[in-house]
């Protein structure tokens, strides 16, 4: 752990603001340009092809006898003995600098000169060569380390968990290096971390399943992590030593150290370390194939203590044995994961396969549904319906989430475990602090949602994450980092569960399924619409041919049969008479009929021509057109708020003649007939309704209402042809819109139509 200013307050996966300034601040900092070194090694900068020091740390004379003034500008060749320098040159020579550091060779020179390791890397186009004392009292050789090094990997194969993993290769660590602790610590999407295997001495108290805040490892110190892999502070009181430059030689540009192994590390992170009363720590980093940063081992001593090359080299490949692992792990459990999920999506795609309405097989499915998103409640939002299965928020606060993934444009998937911090003031938390949301189509409010309650969590940290530090007396004007780590509990709200990403990719490969079997049905409905329009064309042009035919002989049957009364009345029977007037009322009714199905029919030959439209204005004319029919009859009318419209004039006439007709009609046997009119705005449509206290219907046969020639009255207590209600639905549903009633008997009827903000032109 790196060790920063102010931690910011971010809890497994938690957005609390904190010092912003202050963090902003030790990530500027230049740790991969600290100017020295640690002093238990030297460096140098060789400039090629000669091999001539550009730069070297100043502490040459300690280590080489050589004063690093005459150092500069000398060919490699100079510092050491000729066997020496010539082994060192042919190494590096030999060596794949460019792929990061590399051990070189051991130098072992005179009984009066100290024998070295020697490691080099290329980097910013820079030969680095890094001489560390290859010391007698090194824990082992790399032969001895090895079959130590063989048998560890071979347990750590064994383990199957995440949990197994880490708790194993802190306790190998830890054996195989000597430190009082070592930690195995896990990145979230956040950066904060959590301890997940931990072995530890009575020295230090423990850490396991502790979290530490992101800034603890800032931003650049997790870049340097993902490029050098080990990094060793033997002692954290050394004094750095400076690295100088010869004159003319590109000195005054500061060396890159990302690569090397003695960096000098920062100040604020060597306090984090006294204040963690670490004096001596060593980390590796644990890589993905990929080369992302999963986590570290980090190790811990209450004392100075140097490891040797040879046992970080062992360390080193020990933790990259141990990423394999946790990722081969976790690749374990989201393959299980993924395979769970596709036998969900297979059978969630048989049911919609099967029906004709694919959305209400989900909804007659709500356990698989709700299973595949591991979630306690889900939502299914079409064609201005929303279907709620589970626990779920009211219907209106859905609604308004659907409205904010429309506003806010979001992507086709759409997926948080906070929902209450990016959309605040909405009543969702308990039901829906987590939303997985796919959409379903382009143009329309369709969308599918899954909904996961708030999981209240205690986050225990190593400290308190969000607690403000200050400047120190002795050094005002610098960061310094936090001294506290003893466990400090914090309680998150308004998060779920968080969306693993199989269940997100799942989620994407459902919503591309249902967009196929959408196209599919889409194509099917063409093909039959095309003949159907081809049919009903054909229908209509029938149905006008046989009407406009029929009118002349029905006016022909009911103009000889008044004149027959007219002349005949005397000579006829009353019972003759009785069938001339049969006769007369049925000519009537059939002319009648005749007229309205040629209404009928020209209503869907007839192009719509919308404008805004005043409804109230309009309702009030055909109400003053019909009085006539209802004088002598005690009505009282109610006129309610009635929004303008989008639609055709003269089609919406027609619309309110039928429905207020079929209330003067239905109410003709009601002492006082009352008779409501009114509307009100209802998300994206006007909705209208005339209520009326008559004969009412019941309710089981309201479906039949609005279809040609159906009736729920015998002829002889109500008349009419059976169309008006027909055409009502059919201009309606041109424009977009959709009817419905509701009824009781003897108690009175309400019809309602919704029509969109903005009219359909089909």
């Amino acid at each position: 752990m790196a060790g920063c200013a102010a931690p910011t307050n971010m809890a497994a996966g938690s957005e609390l603001s904190g010092t912003r300034l202050d963090l902003e601040t030790c990530e500027r900092e230049p740790i991969h340009t600290p100017g020295s070194i640690q002093p238990h090694g030297l460096l140098m900068v060789l400039e090629e092809p000669a091999l001539r020091v550009s730069r070297i740390s100043t502490n040459s004379f300690e280590h080489l006898g050589i004063p690093y003034e005459m150092a500069l500008g000398a060919e490699l060749s100079n510092l050491f003995e000729l066997s020496e320098a010539h082994e060192l040159i042919q190494a590096i020579g030999a060596a794949h600098l460019d792929e990061g550091p590399v051990y070189l060779c051991t130098l072992r020179g005179s009984t009066s000169r100290k024998n070295f390791h020697a490691v080099g890397h290329r980097h910013a186009g820079e030969l680095v060569i890094e001489l560390e004392p290859a010391r007698s009292d090194a824990t082992a050789s790399f032969e001895q380390l090895y079959p130590i090094v063989s048998t560890l990997v071979g347990r750590l194969k064994k383990a199957q968990t995440v949990e197994a993993i880490a708790q194993l290769a802190s306790s190998e660590v830890r054996g195989l290096t000597g430190f009082d602790r070592v930690l195995v610590y896990k990145f979230d999407n956040n950066w904060n971390g959590q301890v997940v295997g931990e072995s530890t001495n009575e020295k230090y108290s423990p850490y396991l399943h502790l979290w530490f805040p992101a800034s603890d490892i800032p931003k650049q110190a997790r870049q340097l992590y993902e490029m050098n892999r080990l990094r060793l502070i033997a002692d954290v009181d050394y004094q750095p030593v400076a690295i100088a430059g010869a004159p003319g030689m590109d000195s005054e540009r500061p060396v890159d150290l990302s690569f090397a192994a003695l960096r000098s590390v920062s100040p604020v992170h060597l306090e984090y370390l006294k204040n963690m009363q670490v004096a001596s720590s060593m980390s590796m980093s644990l890589l993905t194939g990929d080369g992302r940063l999963w986590g570290l081992i980090a190790c811990h001593h209450r004392t100075a203590r140097f490891v040797s090359l040879e046992t970080r080299t062992a360390c080193d490949l020990l933790a990259q044995t141990v990423a394999t692992q946790l990722e081969v792990a976790e690749q374990r459990v989201n393959y299980e994961r993924r395979l769970w999920l596709t036998s969900v999506i297979t059978r969630l795609l048989a049911y919609m396969a099967q029906g004709n309405e694919f959305l209400d097989e989900l909804r007659h499915h709500p356990d698989e549904l709700l299973s595949f998103g591991a979630a306690g409640g889900a939502a299914i939002v079409h064609a201005g319906t929303c279907t709620c299965l589970g626990a779920c928020p009211p219907q209106p606060e859905i609604w308004k989430l659907v409205d904010w993934l429309v506003e806010q444009g979001r992507e086709e998937v759409f997926h948080t475990d906070s929902l209450p911090l990016v959309l605040p003031g909405a009543n969702l938390q308990e039901h829906a602090s987590g939303v997985l949301a796919i959409s379903i189509s382009k143009i329309y409010r369709s969308y599918v949602l899954w909904l996961r309650p708030e999981v209240v969590q205690t986050v225990n940290w190593g400290g308190d994450p969000g607690k403000p530090m200050g400047s120190e007396k002795e050094t005002p004007d610098r960061l310094h980092p936090r001294r506290s780590f003893e466990t400090w509990k914090e309680t998150v709200r308004g998060r779920s569960l968080p969306w693993h990403r199989e269940e997100v990719e799942a989620a994407t490969e459902l919503r591309n399924a249902i967009i196929g079997i959408v196209l599919r049905k889409t194509e099917e409905l063409a093909g039959l619409s095309e003949e159907l329009q081809r049919s009903n064309k054909e229908l209509e042009a029938f149905s006008y041919s046989v009407s406009h035919d029929l009118r002349a002989p029905f006016r022909h049957i009911l103009g000889y049969s008044e004149l027959l009364k007219d002349s005949a009345t005397a000579k006829l029977e009353e019972n003759e008479k009785r069938y001339i007037e049969i006769i007369i009322q049925s000519a009537n009714f059939a002319g009648t009929l005749v007229e309205d199905l040629l209404n009928f029919s020209h209503l869907g030959r007839t192009k719509l021509r919308t404008s805004r439209v005043d409804t109230d204005r309009l309702v009030r004319e055909v109400t003053r057109d019909l009085e006539q029919e209802a004088s002598g009859r005690d009505i009282v009318w109610n006129f309610g708020y009635l929004p303008a419209a989008e639609a055709d004039e003269l089609l919406l006439r027609l619309v309110w003649q039928n429905l207020i007709e079929n209330a003067l009609k239905y109410t003709k046997n009601k002492a006082q007939a009352v008779i409501q009119i009114e509307g009100h705005e209802e998300g994206q449509e006007m909705v209208f309704s005339i209520t009326d206290n008559g004969a009412g219907f019941e309710q089981a046969y309201a479906g039949k209402l609005f279809g040609v020639f159906q009736r729920l009255h015998r002829m002889e207590e109500f008349s009419g042809t059976g169309i008006g209600l027909a055409n009502v639905k059919r201009i309606v549903e041109r424009h977009g819109g959709r009817v419905w009633a509701t009824g009781e008997v003897d108690k009175g009827a309400r019809f309602s139509f919704a029509l969109p903000t903005r009219s359909s032109t089909a």
